[in-house]
């Protein structure tokens, strides 16, 4: 479960998104303080029901002097691109942090 999900259009020459993807984005993801369900697969990450495939510049940081750990990404869902930011608070946000690096390094070789 994350804490807080950013998505938006990347990069900026990409097309444009419909205002509903934006208030459908807004409304249960980006602006929604709830927690968010990410289910992360071989090359996918999902965020609640948003799945995003072709992820690249994948990278996973521990923020200095906060108990969380945060993955970056650039994707496609549909046929729109967007960069993403997860940030999750946990006690074994380590551990969380290890997982996500051990998976960028198995599925995602070129990101050291």
């Amino acid at each position: 479960m994350a804490d807080k999900v950013h998505i938006h259009r990347w990069p900026k020459d990409s097309p444009d998104w419909d205002e509903a993807i934006i208030e459908e984005l807004d409304k249960t993801i980006n602006k929604n303080p709830g927690k968010k369900q990410i289910t992360v697969g071989e090359s996918t990450v999902k965020i609640q029901h948003v799945k995003f495939y072709s992820l690249k510049k994948v990278g996973v940081t521990v923020p200095l002097f906060k108990d969380e750990c945060t993955i970056i990404f650039e994707a496609k869902f549909g046929e729109l691109f967007a960069h993403v930011h997860i940030t999750i608070k946990n006690e074994n946000y380590l551990e969380i942090f290890n997982q996500l690096i051990d998976w960028r390094k198995k599925f995602f070789p070129d990101y050291k």
